[in-house]
C-alpha cells in the first residue's frame, strides 16, 4: 500500500476524516472514563500528535495518537501502574499547568478494517518515534493493548507478556512488533484501564446477558469482566505492557 503519514497540525483539513474513520475496537473499550474523557482531545488540542495515514485515493486509513507528559518529576519517575488512564490524565494536567514534558507516550494505533494485515501498524509506530525525535524527545513509552491477548483471559499479564519465540522476540505480535522498532518490557501496568458500567450497560456494549456472578469473558477484553448482579454492575480492569522505546 503506497501511503502518505501526516499530522493534524500540518493538515488540519482531514480532521472529519481521521475522526470518521472506521475501527475495529470493541465497544467497551471506548467506554473507559478516563479515555472518555481525554482521549478526543488529542487531535485538537494536541494536533501535532495526531498522525494519519492516507492511501494512494486519498482515504484515510490508520492514525496514531500519542502525548507529551513529564516523567521525571516529583511524584511519577517511573511508569504508572495505572498505564493508559495515568499518562492521558498526566499528559493534559501538564497541558493545563504549563509543565514542560520529557517523554512521549503512544495512546494508540488505529487501522482502517480493510487496511489491517498489511504491516501498518509498523509503519505507524515508526512515524510516531520519528514524530517525538524530531521535536526533541530521547525516548517513547507505551502502555502496550497486547493483541492476541484476548484469546486467554484467564493467563496472567506477567505470563503471557514474557513469553518468546525461539528467536527471542515476543510471542505476540503486537508486542513483537514494538520489540522490532527497538522497545523493551519494562513493566506491567495491571490496571490500565477501568470500564465500569450498570448490567444493562455491558449487556448494550455486548450482547451477553450479565446474569451470574462471577468472571465473565467477554469477546476482546484481555481479562475477565467482574460481574456482580446482586449490586447492578460489571468492572473491567485490563492491564497492559508497559514498554520504553530509546530514540
Amino acid at each position: 500500500m503506497d501511503i502518505k503519514v501526516s499530522s493534524l497540525a500540518e493538515r488540519p483539513d482531514r480532521l472529519p476524516a481521521v475522526l470518521g474513520m472506521a475501527d475495529t475496537w470493541p465497544e467497551f473499550v471506548t467506554r473507559d472514563l478516563v479515555g472518555s474523557a481525554h482521549y478526543g482531545r488529542i487531535p485538537t488540542e494536541l494536533p501535532e500528535y495526531a498522525l494519519f495515514a492516507e492511501d494512494e485515493n486519498g482515504q484515510v486509513v490508520a492514525h496514531a495518537y500519542s502525548v507529551p507528559f513529564a516523567l521525571d518529576v516529583d511524584g511519577r519517575r517511573t511508569l504508572p501502574a495505572r498505564g493508559w488512564d495515568q499518562v492521558l490524565a498526566w499528559a493534559f494536567a501538564d497541558l493545563r499547568h504549563g509543565t514542560r514534558p520529557d517523554t512521549v507516550s503512544a495512546v494508540s494505533v488505529t487501522l482502517a478494517p480493510h487496511a489491517q494485515g498489511r504491516g501498518l501498524s509498523a509503519v505507524m509506530l515508526s512515524a510516531m518515534r520519528d514524530a517525538a525525535r524530531a521535536r526533541g524527545f530521547r525516548e517513547v513509552v507505551a502502555p502496550v493493548r497486547p493483541n492476541a491477548k484476548h484469546r486467554e483471559p484467564h493467563t496472567p499479564i506477567a505470563e503471557y507478556a514474557h513469553r518468546v519465540r525461539p528467536d527471542g522476540l515476543p510471542e505476540d505480535p503486537w508486542l513483537r512488533v514494538h520489540a522490532r522498532a527497538g522497545a523493551t518490557i519494562d513493566s506491567i501496568a495491571p490496571a490500565s484501564m477501568t470500564v465500569s458500567g450498570s448490567l444493562e450497560e455491558w449487556r448494550r456494549w455486548t450482547g451477553l446477558p450479565f446474569d451470574t456472578a462471577g468472571d465473565v469473558e467477554v469477546p476482546g477484553a484481555l481479562a475477565p469482566v467482574r460481574c456482580e448482579p446482586e449490586h447492578g454492575y460489571a468492572v473491567y480492569v485490563e492491564p497492559n505492557v508497559w514498554m520504553r522505546h530509546p530514540l
